[in-house]
């Protein structure tokens, strides 16, 4: 039997139409993005900004559906405005020049409508797996994607921070982080 050319064509159109479209890359713009974290300590508070690092981004354009992403870095490039607590840092997280790691693995969204990613983030060796709400916008050609995720330092074999017997940090972290680039 010989199917008709025009519904053969209807066929292929809705063929087309329910492949899913390929991923596209995000390219991060390190000048507008930024990766922060918050720390509490006795008496004060104060945040430390990643001011290098490496990203691979990707997910699908359309419905900007995150499906791949690995950041790494090095906690040298951590600054926290102040160089003593930043030396003093690196000799807690080990000395020999420390490094992270964070790996996408999953997102879906909730009840609330609210999106939701895991994933794997490794400090110190340690790796553990990591939940937090995120957004993801498009603004013209440029794709920012945000959240906040809590995590306690201790869970990643880090011991707890005292310093001249009186003044602690929590170890209760928040790291904010707003990627923006566009889709390649």
């Amino acid at each position: 039997m010989k199917i008709p050319t025009n519904l053969a064509a209807l066929a292929g159109t809705l063929l087309c139409m329910i492949i899913p479209v390929s991923a596209a890359t995000l390219e991060v713009d390190k000048t507008r993005s930024k990766i922060q974290v918050e720390a509490k300590a006795t008496g004060h508070a104060f945040s430390g900004v990643l001011k290098d690092y490496t990203v691979k981004a990707s997910g699908e354009s359309a419905k900007l559906k995150p499906e791949a992403l690995e950041l790494t870095w090095k906690f040298s490039d951590l600054k926290t405005a102040d160089d003593g607590r930043d030396a003093e840092m690196l000799k807690w997280l080990g000395g020999d020049a420390p490094k992270g790691s964070f790996k996408f693995i999953k997102f879906w969204t909730d009840k609330a409508g609210v999106d939701h990613a895991a994933g794997t983030l490794t400090i110190h060796g340690v790796a553990k797996t990591v939940y937090f709400p995120f957004t993801v916008k498009k603004d013209g050609e440029w794709v920012t994607a945000s959240g906040s995720a809590e995590l306690d330092y201790k869970d990643f074999g880090l011991p707890l921070v005292r310093a001249m017997l009186v003044m602690t940090v929590d170890p209760k972290l928040v790291v904010n982080f707003q990627l923006v680039g566009k889709v390649k």
